[in-house]
């Protein structure tokens, strides 16, 4: 596969397969500044190796990304985002026997924690009120309309219904400050929804629901600015060894050692094959290039090129092992500007909920139309543990894939891959007894079916599929396509006891890429055109009619997004405008991207642009919250019920805490318009 260079952006990261887009492939633009361009010409820096004469090439580049956002939910202005500044040093050198040398080293620091630290740092949030459908006015956190005196009225005297607010010197403190609801930056928290206070700022400064979710979820402010130095040695990005080793009848073996990226897929923005590595989200949502975001893993590889055969040009057989301690996604830490699908508030939010106890709006059905906002104590709800999978053999990743290309010029891949979930899944009914009465749960078992306790997990998962890449020639275009099925992944479910179901999943994504003469833009040049459909089906997927609404999974059993970039070349390729979108067919989701690069010079790059979201309406979003599931029967059975002393969802719903599946990354960030400046130099 041949891969854009990180520092050669494609917005989106909608990679050109350069042997692919017939005649207008050499007209690519001019990579400036290219980070690792293979000439390194008079940009690199030769510094002779104590150990031989073989010279180091050294690349050395600065990159400022400054971005301002507008109008969240709350109707108030975020103001600055990122303030990021990044220096970044690529070096290689030959080594003996026929060994090479590549390592690249990255350290970034963003200043917004300092500069608009009642957003991101020290200030951020405030008071929350929780709000009560058809009961009193929306109240404080620590008072709620349903608290420990109204259940101790009904005599339940072996409960732990409340918390502490307000005694700084007691255990469980968890006062009503450096809150925001949760939700608030995307959607309004006055709809009668679940909502609940989560601390937003960062872990030194508010240690609440801070806990590792495998690489976010508990860093402190300077971590948070200079994420590349902590204790997975970020800043060392890549570092490894090659070597081909020449075998009979012309065939060889190619290895590839150490800490890197291997990249299996045609495709960016949403992976279908390239899973290998996990994704650093937080950098910029789903807005960067891949193999900037992408998290390199200590990885063993081995390829053996087996040359041509009878039918085939090419041949190739590649066997990966990750043997590095497993990483999830890094989806984002509340209180920062990129938590994609807002999920670390989500998480941080449920694991103070566990810790400490707190209030959630509109929770309690005591009447008809009447939802209090009601008070739990530590340990009744939320996330009680993270089981991060420890290093072993048995939790190291194994990969292998076959590719080939056919005699009429078709490439084509086949792959296969047994590794962890990169994604978490939350595992319900996590708790040892009735918090009403002090008796074990109504199971028998230990745990409380359909309770909204959970320990977070990240399942093995087992997929196989393959690419295709062809030249389609009566449209003059491009055309790639890539599948795969998976088994083993999790998804929320609220029709299960565990609140959570195993399912097979089939994604795949047809591209088609075509330089195309569009005289108004360009007579001389063409402009490119390239277009994406993305894929997803859930097999066995579970959604049912109950009393108060639909109950089972929130995701779409069958979604499609669609993307289409446009990016001219004018002044010599010295200008590229460009436009991309993409949509969310499911979600009604959005996203327009423009974006202008200026190559002032072979070494200076400046871009302008933005991203603005739109949606329909938020009312498909919303999904069964588990509220009316009663795992505490028959106190917390819904008004009226018929069966009273049953858990189960009745489906009572809102947009929290299950509606960000449903809007996708796209919908969850619509009001997370902005403006940025990128600058870029190669020293």
């Amino acid at each position: 596969m041949i891969c854009t260079h990180p520092w050669r952006r494609w917005p989106l990261g909608l990679t050109l397969l350069a042997g692919l887009a017939g005649p207008a492939s050499a007209q690519q633009p001019p990579a400036a500044p290219s980070k690792a361009d293979a000439s390194h010409e008079a940009d690199t820096l030769d510094v002779v190796s104590p150990s031989g004469p073989s010279p180091w090439k050294v690349d050395v580049y600065y990159e400022n990304d400054t971005r301002v956002r507008g109008r969240d939910a709350t109707g108030q202005s975020v103001g600055l985002s990122k303030f990021r500044n990044t220096l970044q040093v690529e070096a290689d050198k030959k080594l003996d026997a026929g060994w090479s040398f590549h390592g690249i080293l990255r350290g970034s620091f963003d200043g917004v924690y300092r500069l608009n630290d009642d957003q991101y740092g020290k200030r951020a949030g405030g008071g929350v009120l929780l709000q009560s459908t058809g009961g009193p006015p929306p109240l404080p956190q620590g008072g709620g309309a349903v608290n420990k005196a109204v259940v101790a009225g009904l005599g339940l005297t072996a409960n732990t219904f409340g918390f502490n607010s307000t005694n700084p010197a007691a255990p469980n403190y968890n006062p009503n400050e450096g809150l925001r609801l949760l939700g608030d930056r995307w959607h309004s928290t006055m709809g009668g929804g679940v909502e609940f206070g989560v601390p937003v700022r960062p872990c030194d400064t508010d240690s609440r629901g801070c806990v590792d979710f495998g690489g976010y979820g508990s860093k402190t402010r300077s971590q948070l600015e200079a994420p590349e130095f902590n204790n997975r040695a970020d800043a060392l990005r890549e570092a490894y060894v090659t070597k081909s080793v020449d075998l009979d009848a012309g065939q060889q073996l190619f290895l590839k050692l150490g800490r890197q990226q291997v990249v299996w897929g045609r495709t960016d923005l949403f992976r279908v094959l390239d899973v290998i590595n996990p994704v650093d989200y937080s950098r910029n949502n789903i807005y960067d290039e891949l193999q900037d975001i992408r998290i390199p893993m200590w990885i063993a590889q081995a390829e053996w090129r087996m040359g041509s055969s009878d039918s085939m040009q090419d041949r190739n057989l590649q066997l990966i092992w990750n043997v590095d301690k497993f990483r999830p996604n890094n989806l984002g830490q509340c209180g920062t500007a990129n938590s994609i699908l807002d999920a670390g508030c989500f998480f941080r939010g449920m694991k103070n909920l566990w810790d400490n106890g707190g209030t959630v709006s509109n929770f309690a059905n005591v009447g008809p139309g009447v939802l209090l906002s009601t008070d739990f104590g530590p340990g009744q709800i939320g996330i009680r543990s993270v089981d991060l999978p420890k290093w072993n053999l048995q939790n190291t990743q194994v990969g292998v894939k076959y590719e080939g290309v056919t005699q009429g010029g078709v490439s084509f891949s086949l792959n296969a891959l047994s590794y962890r979930s990169q994604l978490p899944s939350l595992h319900g009914g996590k708790a040892a007894q009735n918090a009403f009465t002090g008796q074990p749960c109504n199971d028998g078992t230990g745990h409380c079916p359909f309770l909204i306790a959970f320990d977070v997990a990240y399942p093995r998962v087992s997929l196989i599929g393959g690419s295709l890449d062809l030249q389609w020639e009566a449209a003059k275009a491009a055309v790639r396509v890539e599948g795969a099925l998976t088994q083993g992944e999790e998804f929320a479910n609220t029709a299960r006891p565990e609140l959570y179901s195993k399912n097979k999943v089939w994604r795949s994504v047809v591209g088609i890429d075509r330089p195309t003469f569009i005289p108004f833009i360009n007579p001389n040049r063409t402009t490119l055109i390239s277009a994406q459909l993305f894929y997803q089906h859930i097999f066995d997927h579970e959604r049912r009619q109950a009393a108060l609404g639909t109950v089972g999974m929130p995701d779409w059993k069958d979604n499609v997004v669609g993307t289409l970039l446009i990016k001219a070349f004018l002044a010599g390729d010295r200008v590229s405008p460009q436009l991309i979108t993409a949509y969310d067919v499911r979600a009604r989701a959005l996203v327009m991207s423009p974006q202008l690069d200026w190559l002032v010079s072979n070494k200076f790059k400046l871009s302008f642009g933005g991203n603005f979201k739109a949606r329909s309406n938020d009312e498909r979003w919303k999904f069964d919250d588990c509220r009316s599931c009663n795992p505490w029967g028959p106190f917390t059975a819904p008004f009226g019920d018929a069966d009273p002393m049953s858990a189960y969802s009745r489906g009572l719903g809102g947009l929290e805490p299950l509606g960000r599946f449903r809007a996708g990354p796209i919908g969850s960030a619509w009001k997370e318009n902005e403006l940025y400046f990128t600058a870029r130099y190669q020293f």
